[in-house]
This record gives structure tokens, C-alpha cells and sequence, in this order.
């Protein structure tokens, strides 16, 4: 079964991109975000690693029909850590160094050729663009999880992308400020994580990347966790209530036995004795439950009960 983080990317690779700037944008960010660049014989080019088997296909086919690259296939090989297969191609030619170019990731001048980290503002100038690149920055270095079903938890939301260096991180952290959303950065080991934790944020995003599917899981999962935890906490406050009657009820129970054992309940005024009988003869009864078969209002039960408590007190003390 696959978990939320591949039917993102199986949902977002399941819609063409005939836009030719949308296009770009997803290229650079995929390669930014799960390739490495490579050189040989003066040409700059690249190696694509990705555990998504579709997302493999999808950006090869890209790179062959759209922009007629040779792509090499190096196969899949199983992955101890993360216990899947990761399947990688490459291309390393006199047009993927053109594509390079394009893509804003290398550069050349007089000095020669270069890397470029940073996001090229021309390449994500239309809102296209940049929606293209937040797509394809998830299909290369994204992950989302949800909280375990059958568990009881106000955390457990994450979605993260990484990249293989700050200065791109920082960028795209830019770019999602354009469409109002507001993520963290933190480094982790050798790559930079843009993340966010919270479940609406999670839901804008995937409204944004046009994932209706993934988003209508999510709020799924979101509406029963919150019925899960709503009911729990029903539940705890019951269950606080519960001990607090039993604490009161003991205390009141208490102090009608000193007064029985001293000037005895019949000395009781007619009100607080008819109020000791009713305790006495329902000990766990609740307060609201002892004033409606009294026929009185709580706050009347509760103004009786005080001064049975602050007699028993006073004869305590003697």
C-alpha cells in the first residue's frame, strides 16, 4: 500500500504540463532537489536518483520528448535504509549542458563555466512557474506524513522538502511567500529542510499543488482525528468530574458522621437533615442529582451543605 508521500507525487505526474516555462521550472527544482551534477569531457550534465518509480518516468519522458535529451537508465538498486528501490538515470551531453543553462543551474562567463544555488528569477517570473517549481521541488526532495490512525495525538503532521544546499532552500522559502505560505528552514546534516507541521498549511499547500485527491484524504484523516481527540477529551473531563463527586461526597459523608456520633442528625435543622438523609441514602449521587430530588436549586443545596460541613468542623475541633 502506498503511504500519502507517493500518492502526492503519483496525483501530481498524473496531469500533463504542456507549458513549456512550467516545464522548466519543474526540471530545475527536481534536479536541485534529487540529483547531483556531473561534468565529462567539458560537458555539465546530471544524475537523477529517486525511490519513486513514477516520478522516474514521468521525468524521463519529459527529458526525451520535450526536450530530446538522451537519457541513460543505471537501474535500481535496494536501499538498505529506507528498505525501497531507488532508481536512478543520467545525461551528460552538449544539450544537457544547454538544459543546464536554461534551468538557471550552471552558468558560464569569461571565467568559464560555474554552479549557480540560487533560483533564478526569470525562470520563476510567471505564477506558472512557480507553482511548476513547487512541483517538482516535492517530486525530487518531498515528503508528508499523518498521524497513525487509532492514536491519540495533536502532532504528528509534517511536510517536508529537502535540499542539497541553504541558498536554494532560502529561495524557495521566497517563493512560497507568494502564495501566502509561511515555512521553516533547518539544516539537517548536509542539506537544507524547508518544512511546515501544521495541518492547515499542509492543506494550502496541496490546494495549491492541485492535489484534490491527496487533500481530500487529508482533511478526512484531519475531521476524524479531531472527532478522536474531541471525544477524548470528553471523556477525561468526565472522568474528572466523576473524581471530584467522589471526593466531595466522601468529605460530606464524613462530616455527617461526626455529627451523628456527637450531637447526633436529629439536632439538625429540618432542611439539613432531610439534606443528610438524601446523601446518606445515595453516597454517590452528584450534587445536581441530590438538589432535583430535594426539590431545591443547587445553589440553595449547596448554602445547606456548607453549614453541615462547617458544623462538623466545629465539633471536630471540640
Amino acid at each position: 500500500m502506498q503511504n500519502f508521500t507517493e500518492e502526492i507525487k503519483n496525483e501530481i505526474t498524473q496531469t500533463a504540463v504542456k507549458d513549456r516555462g512550467m516545464l522548466l521550472s519543474m526540471l530545475s527544482a527536481f534536479i536541485r532537489t534529487s540529483g547531483s551534477i556531473a561534468s565529462r569531457e567539458g560537458w555539465f550534465g546530471f544524475e537523477i536518483i529517486t525511490e519513486n518509480e513514477r516520478t522516474a518516468d514521468y521525468f524521463s519522458d519529459v527529458l526525451e520528448h520535450e526536450f530530446g535529451l538522451q537519457i541513460t537508465g543505471t537501474g535500481a538498486k535496494f536501499d538498505i535504509l529506507s528498505g525501497k528501490d531507488k532508481f536512478s538515470f543520467e545525461c551528460i551531453s552538449e544539450k544537457s549542458d544547454a538544459l543546464l543553462k536554461e534551468l538557471g543551474i550552471i552558468r558560464e562567463d569569461a571565467e568559464g563555466k560555474m554552479l549557480v544555488f540560487g533560483i533564478d528569477d526569470a525562470l520563476v517570473s510567471r505564477q506558472k512557474s512557480k507553482l511548476g517549481y513547487l512541483k517538482g521541488a516535492f517530486l525530487g526532495g518531498g515528503s508528508c506524513t499523518l498521524p497513525e490512525e487509532g492514536t491519540y495525538s495533536r502532532t504528528g503532521y509534517h511536510f517536508e522538502i529537502v535540499f542539497s544546499n541553504k541558498i536554494t532552500a532560502t529561495d524557495f522559502c521566497d517563493l512560497l511567500c507568494d502564495f501566502e505560505i509561511l515555512a521553516k528552514l533547518v539544516s539537517r546534516k548536509d542539506s537544507a529542510v524547508v518544512y511546515v507541521k501544521s495541518k492547515e498549511v499542509i492543506s494550502d499547500i496541496l490546494s495549491v499543488m492541485e492535489c484534490d485527491q491527496s487533500l481530500e484524504r487529508l482533511n478526512k484523516i484531519v475531521e476524524h482525528k479531531d472527532r478522536q481527540n474531541n471525544a477524548n477529551r470528553v471523556n477525561n473531563c468526565s472522568i474528572s468530574n466523576i473524581d471530584k463527586t467522589v471526593t466531595a461526597s466522601v468529605k460530606q459523608v464524613r462530616a455527617l458522621e461526626i455529627i451523628s456520633q456527637t450531637v447526633g442528625l436529629q439536632s439538625l435543622e429540618k432542611p439539613l437533615f432531610e439534606l443528610a438523609e438524601c446523601r446518606l441514602a445515595d453516597k454517590n449521587a452528584s450534587m445536581q442529582e441530590l438538589a432535583e430530588r430535594l426539590s431545591i436549586s443547587k445553589s440553595c443545596l449547596n448554602h445547606r451543605m456548607r453549614k453541615i460541613l462547617e458544623l462538623a468542623q466545629s465539633l471536630g475541633r471540640d
